[in-house]
């Protein structure tokens, strides 16, 4: 499978959970490892934004489909 084709995997996965309540982890470098739950708000060809139930970091913040595939960003339903 091509990188193109996991990145599509990956944005058809985001888009399928849209509006749906999620257990995220995020790897923000430096070991720093925020785990929050929230809800995928919107869905953009580029990104997609999460609002987090608890107060985290921001009110909501935007991540890309490359954050997902890498590794930095792994979420349960």
């Amino acid at each position: 499978m091509t990188n193109a084709e996991k990145l599509q995997n990956v944005k058809d996965e985001i888009f399928n959970l849209k509006g749906k309540n999620l257990k995220l982890v995020v790897n923000k470098g430096r070991k720093k490892i925020i785990k929050f739950t929230g809800i995928i708000e919107s869905v953009y060809p580029s990104m997609f934004i999460i609002k987090p139930h608890e107060s985290v970091d921001l009110d909501r913040t935007s991540y890309s489909y490359n954050d997902v595939l890498c590794g930095d960003i792994s979420y349960k339903i």
